[in-house]
């Protein structure tokens, strides 16, 4: 009987992880696709009346979104983060009475860390840090695609606008944690098994936000995120690689030819670990100065580089494996 449970729970694991990681990537254009087709039936009038309360509630994704607990906590994140398995590791405490921005690292081929971490509460963030509310912040043009945009308000998602990220940050009291995968479409081409590569240097945005309105900085890691899946990597010049780069400049982001371990896109049973650094005070300046967005840049890298290193060991890396920063 126990080895039946056993069998069962597996498969909704299986099943779970299936479910998600097909959301990411295909119920976008799964939502255009039904839309588009509903406009030339006799049902023409629920899409029409759709469009129409979407342009009316065009603002409301910059405004805070409508998260709701029911969706965060469906228990199929709970299968989602026993499949690898996955947790979060608290290393210092976040004040709620303060925002935050924290740097999510690395952005692997789906960011399934970051999505089952901060858009859910199967790791328990909410009870690690009570009283601050995550948000992930994500690709502005999801918003704007019928019917899905409904489901990531739902799991709290905001755009990555600087309208939204100023809204949460001025306007939506304290307690605010802002998650941004900083290094975007560049870094995910850079997720390779085994390999720990950070696309940072040049990105400075988050930082002059974070000084605008005084959000301390958090630096995020996510061990095993880049294990998940094998990726094609294209090389430099070749069309595979000029395709990827054509749509990154277009769409934002650039699509990649990854495989998992068996049914083609379940990912591999590797355990994943999230962990959740310290922050770094960071002083209110409406106008900063490149001298301070740079200085304040300076200590994340910093801060991001140590929190690699005392964690990497326990995480399953070996003590001479070197965070790449490029």
């Amino acid at each position: 009987m126990k080895q039946e449970k056993t069998q069962m729970k597996d498969f909704l694991e299986n099943i779970s992880v299936l479910q998600a990681v097909l959301t990411l990537p295909l119920l976008g254009p799964a939502c255009i696709g039904l839309m588009v087709y509903l406009m030339f039936t006799s049902l023409w009038l629920l899409p029409t009346l759709y469009f129409i309360w979407q342009l009316k509630d065009r603002h409301t994704p910059e405004r805070g979104g409508r998260r709701t607990a029911f969706v965060r906590n469906w228990k199929v994140w709970k299968l989602v983060r026993d499949y690898f398995p996955m947790k979060l590791v608290k290393t210092a405490e976040l004040n709620p009475n303060k925002n935050y921005i924290l740097g999510c690292h690395p952005h692997g081929v789906l960011s399934v860390g970051a999505f089952t971490t901060f858009t859910t509460e199967a790791c328990g963030f909410m009870d690690l840090f009570p009283g601050v509310r995550s948000c992930l912040c994500i690709l502005s043009g999801l918003f704007k695609i019928p019917l899905y945009r409904e489901y990531v308000m739902a799991t709290g998602c905001c755009p990555v606008s600087k309208p939204s990220l100023k809204h949460l940050l001025s306007k939506s009291g304290k307690g605010n944690a802002l998650v941004i995968i900083i290094g975007g479409a560049a870094e995910s081409l850079l997720s390779v098994p085994g390999v720990n590569a950070v696309v940072m240097k040049q990105r400075k945005g988050f930082v002059k936000v974070a000084l605008e309105f005084g959000a301390d900085l958090v630096p995020v890691y996510s061990y095993g995120e880049n294990d998940m899946f094998r990726q094609v990597i294209f090389s430099e010049g070749s069309v595979g690689w000029r395709l990827q780069q054509l749509c990154k400049k277009i769409m934002g982001f650039a699509p990649c030819l990854f495989m998992g371990e068996r049914w083609f896109w379940m990912p591999y049973h590797c355990p994943v670990t999230i962990v959740v650094g310290s922050p770094i005070p960071v002083p209110t300046r409406p106008s900063p100065t490149q001298e301070e967005v740079d200085h304040y840049h300076g200590l994340y890298m910093e801060s991001l580089v140590k929190l690699f290193n005392e964690h990497k060991v326990s995480c399953g890396l070996s003590d001479s494996h070197e965070l790449l920063i490029t």
